[in-house]
């Protein structure tokens, strides 16, 4: 595997080259996925089986099926988790509303948000005191978006698709602000804030920007190496955003043609027909073990070439939640840290 300086010089020129793989850099595991899937793991190794989640930790198949193996019973609601027990609040957040039900039924609760997400929560309850408007920008539906909303439910109005900009009503067009889900496609929602600024012109952004860097990153490997692409494969489940948005970034910046796998055997021969170059990349929750054998499903096709295109090097790391960080402070011959 070869690794060149700069991203303009990453992709090999030579048409006549066939059968190589362009391998995004950065791909899978973000800080926060790391995080929330080690506290798992830590949870178990310090309190032992059953540990309870709410939701899936992160939005991926192969994560989840071997975290319930190990003794993780994975619940939709905390109504689900016996009093007392010990339930974990995925990556991707939730409500107040759910705290106060968990506090109720006397959970012991770790909650394991990825702090990106916890700052646009922030940031929502910040702008509902300041009397705001709140457009959040983000999928119908997806976990984040409900936890976020509920932060302030009666301040928040969704929009997710471009007719939803025409129902938005607002009480003052001077004191309205759009955040977005940390996820999504960073020119997708350039283009929603764009037709949100039709509407309303004194619309103010977020003092930050609420997409993940991990997310954009990401976003930027794909676009460097589609327009050599014939096909790119992205690792990932159909629940991940931002595996999905992957797909949709490779097809828009020139790839031929795209798809979304979980596992190297739903790789359909078919796609290769016909193929020289294939990207490979993973979403943000994807375990890189998955890539790997997708460069081996492809090597034993004669796609054995690999050279990595890379576009960012992250070094981001996050602490373990603080309600486990206290009982592994407490027993020291426990490992501890995100790796």
């Amino acid at each position: 595997m070869t690794t060149s300086p700069e991203a303009t010089d990453l992709v090999d020129q030579d048409a006549g080259r066939t059968k190589r793989v362009l391998l995004a850099k950065p791909r899978g595991y973000c800080a926060g996925v790391d995080r929330a899937v080690v506290t798992v793991e830590k949870a178990l190794e310090t309190y032992g089986a059953p540990i309870y989640v709410r939701k899936e930790i992160v939005h991926n198949r192969h994560v989840v099926d071997t975290l319930s193996e190990r003794g993780v019973i994975f619940v939709d609601e905390t109504d689900e988790v016996p009093e007392g027990a010990i339930v974990v609040f995925s990556a991707h957040g939730v409500s107040p509303a759910v705290h106060e039900e968990a506090a109720k039924r006397n959970l012991r609760t770790i909650d394991a948000t990825c702090p990106l997400v916890t700052k646009v929560h922030k940031e929502v309850h910040r702008f509902a005191r300041e009397d705001y408007d709140i457009l959040l920008i983000g999928h119908e539906g997806h976990e984040e978006v409900e936890g976020t909303s509920g932060e302030a439910p009666e301040r928040v109005q969704l929009v997710d698709k471009p007719e939803d900009v025409d129902k938005v009503q607002v009480r003052d067009p001077s004191k309205v602000v759009w955040l977005s889900q940390t996820t999504l496609s960073v020119d997708e929602t350039m283009e929603r804030v764009e037709q949100l600024k039709e509407r309303f012109p004194e619309l103010q952004a977020p003092p930050s920007d609420d997409i993940c860097y991990a997310t954009s990153n990401r976003q930027q490997a794909v676009k460097a190496m589609a327009p050599e692409c014939d096909l790119v494969i992205v690792v990932g489940s159909q629940n991940s955003s931002n595996s999905k948005r992957l797909v949709e970034v490779a097809l828009q910046a020139g790839a031929s043609d795209a798809h979304l796998v979980d596992y190297a055997s739903q790789i359909d021969d078919a796609w290769l027909d016909g193929v020289s170059t294939v990207g490979v990349t993973s979403g943000a929750s994807v375990p890189d073990v998955l890539v790997m054998q997708v460069l081996d499903h492809l090597a034993e096709r004669g796609w054995d070439q690999v050279d990595e295109v890379t576009t960012a090097n992250e070094k981001v790391t996050f602490a373990l939640p603080r309600e486990l960080r206290k009982d592994l402070d407490s027993n020291p011959d426990k490992p501890q840290g995100v790796r």
